[in-house]
């Protein structure tokens, strides 16, 4: 790894904790307690805010901004996967703002006009899958953490009215789904959007808990298939 890339994830690994030991950061980049000693002092003596010692831990003070991105050749592949994957759910929200972030991560790459994320031979031409009009609603809701409601079919026929709180939005081979706490059933269960109708967010907020937030959904094994 070059140094130049070991100092930039060295400092973004800072920035999602408080307190780190070089030991920490030393296993995390793969290097030597003294290799993170001579990194901090260079980040120090280049202006960095970072407060700390040898033997203690470091601190990287809240507010500081990253200079331009460094990405390697594979990170430029695997974003231009994703942007491109997200360009065509058929979502417009969320196709805008992947070319929104797109010209972003562009424009904060070192050269840019030499280096072009849009130039990354990967594509994703999935229209299969398209998104359905209420996954705008959805990803709010869960953004926000409100209780939703709504009718549901199931594969029978049975039709049922939902309160739930969402969670997860998934996009897989048989459509578009989503995972949430019923509180009809009182669990998890998984629906598939195709089959909602008259899809409201109530604006009742909800808190997430040990028992039925994303963590306990995750680590659930009712989350493979949608909801009967």
């Amino acid at each position: 790894m070059r140094r130049a890339e070991r100092l930039f994830r060295l400092v973004n690994e800072m920035r999602t904790r408080s307190v780190v030991r070089a030991k920490e950061l030393a296993e995390h980049l793969e290097v030597s307690v003294s290799t993170i000693y001579r990194d901090i002092a260079h980040l120090q003596a280049s202006g960095m805010p970072i407060e700390g010692e040898a033997g203690v831990g470091y601190l990287l003070r809240p507010g500081f901004d990253l200079p331009n991105v460094t990405f390697t050749e594979d990170q430029v592949d695997a974003l231009a996967v994703g942007l491109s994957f997200v360009e065509r759910t058929g979502d417009p929200v969320l196709a805008t703002a992947a070319r929104e972030a797109r010209a972003k991560i562009q424009a904060s790459m070192p050269e840019p006009e030499e280096r072009k994320l849009a130039d990354a031979p990967y594509f994703s031409l999935q229209d299969r899958n398209r998104a359905t009009p209420n996954l705008g609603l959805l990803r709010r809701a869960i953004r926000e953490r409100q209780v939703t409601q709504f009718d549901y079919q199931d594969s029978a026929g049975n039709q049922t009215e939902r309160r739930v709180r969402p969670l997860v939005i998934w996009n897989l081979t048989d459509g578009w789904m989503f995972s949430a706490w019923c509180e009809l059933r009182q669990d998890f269960r998984t629906f598939r959007c195709d089959r909602m109708a008259n899809l409201t967010v109530t604006g009742e907020r909800f808190d997430e808990d040990e028992a039925t937030g994303l963590r306990a959904f995750m680590e659930s094994e009712r989350c493979e298939a949608p909801d009967h």
